[in-house]
């Protein structure tokens, strides 16, 4: 462990259940990051304490920009990012920040990245400023606002993932984490553009966020290997896969079931395992039979596929419904929902600057406590004004689809099990 670096303690690092030193080091990454939002290249001054620092004039800028902001910056030790090493367009920062954080606590992204880096600011700071440039020159929103059949003209294959059922959601574990199953003998690499994967990779992501329901921070997956042979066998997939969760989506991944590997498999895992990072491979699970998934995910919950398992669903993909993007063309009620939660966001960012600062009582003669109360609260506002917002600026998928709809339109989700 490099110098600096912190373990996370069990039950703490999360949000609500910070200790006194990581509440520190949050404090120290948002201030990191608002700083350079506010339109800001130089590093921070430097000061004993976040309590003593003064407040520093910051710029405004990029598209979260105008009415509302508040550009009040402020100052704590500063970390040694290279914001040209890294190729970030830093007016582009504001925008990628809240599109990542969708609906959770926005400390939540923070924790993930800084537990990632095991609490060290610079390199947890690095770490989400590279995933935030990936996002915005990938376009990860085009997955979020395209609908299944659009990005299936773009990119040859893409549909043909979810019609197949290679990879689906369903259900959750013993521990509320929804369930990805990928099944490993349906993928042949010439089928579909290597592009494309990616991307039904990337919509697999993000559609599974939805579904991480708090407390819950992590997601479940099961690799099915029933029937795999080397002619499956994708290594620049896998290498995708592994970076997807090691560097994209840290601290994502409560749990990965590698279920029935075949002898075969084993000569193709020693490759694998030389790339995980110690942290991803310590999740790692092999499961021989369908009697030890149920060690896992409760039988009534297991698809009765495998043995064991009670819960009697079997995949369908729904296609595309006629209409149901129409409220994108509703473009007075996006702008008026979009300024909505906007003006939230503002003022979360205007209450963190003084969170800041807090210790005892700050400026404004408000205690910590007082100050983390607002906090949570605009934290619950946020998320319930993006969820208003959502279907306006994001593509219906499969899961608010069918009878049953998994993704329910206040954010929570719904799964319906036929025991």
């Amino acid at each position: 462990m490099a110098k600096g670096d912190i373990q996370t303690a069990p039950g703490t690092g999360l949000v609500g259940k910070l200790t006194p030193d990581q509440k520190v080091l949050l404090k120290q990454m948002w201030a990191e990051i608002l700083h350079i939002a506010d339109g800001n290249t130089g590093a921070l001054e430097t000061v004993p304490t976040a309590a003593a620092a003064p407040a520093v004039a910051a710029k405004k800028g990029g598209w979260f920009g105008g009415k509302g902001a508040d550009t009040t910056a402020v100052a704590v030790p500063a970390t040694k990012v290279n914001l040209a090493e890294i190729g970030i367009d830093i007016k582009q920062l504001r925008t990628a920040l809240w599109n990542n954080i969708l609906g959770d606590h926005p400390d939540s992204l923070l924790l993930r990245f800084l537990r990632a880096r095991k609490w060290n600011v610079t390199n947890g700071l690095t770490m989400i400023l590279k995933a935030f440039k990936w996002r915005l020159e990938d376009d990860i929103e085009e997955v979020k606002s395209k609908s299944e059949d659009e990005l299936d003209a773009k990119y040859r294959g893409f549909r043909l993932q979810m019609e197949m059922g290679k990879s689906f959601v369903h259900g959750t574990d013993k521990l509320g984490r929804p369930v990805v199953y990928i099944n490993v003998r349906m993928h042949k690499p010439s089928e579909q553009d290597p592009k494309a994967l990616e991307k039904f990779t990337i919509y697999v992501m993000e559609t599974g966020r939805l579904m991480i329901q708090p407390p819950v921070e992590t997601a479940c997956l099961v690799f099915d290997m029933t029937g795999f042979s080397l002619a499956n066998m994708d290594y620049n997939f896998v290498k995708f896969l592994v970076q997807c969760f090691e560097a994209y989506y840290p601290e994502s991944l409560g749990v990965l079931v590698i279920h029935k590997a075949p002898f075969v498999f084993w000569g193709v895992w020693k490759i694998i395992e030389g790339w995980l990072d110690p942290v991803v491979a310590s999740k790692i699970k092999f499961t021989r039979s369908d009697k030890e998934l149920t060690e896992v995910i409760d039988a009534n919950h297991l698809p009765n596929k495998y043995d064991g398992g009670k819960d009697q669903y079997t995949y369908q993909y729904t296609p595309v419904v006629a209409g149901e993007n129409d409220r994108f063309k509703d473009i007075e009620t996006k702008n008026r929902l979009l300024d909505e939660w906007k003006g939230i966001m503002w003022k979360f960012e205007a209450v963190t600057k003084e969170w800041i600062q807090a210790g005892g009582k700050n400026a404004s003669g408000r205690s910590e406590d007082e100050i983390e109360s607002e906090r949570l609260n605009l934290a619950k506002e946020l998320r319930v004004a993006y969820f208003k917002l959502d279907p306006y600026i994001r593509a219906r998928n499969l899961y608010h689809r069918g009878e049953h709809p998994v993704l329910q339109a206040d954010g929570t989700s719904t799964w319906t099990y036929n025991n």
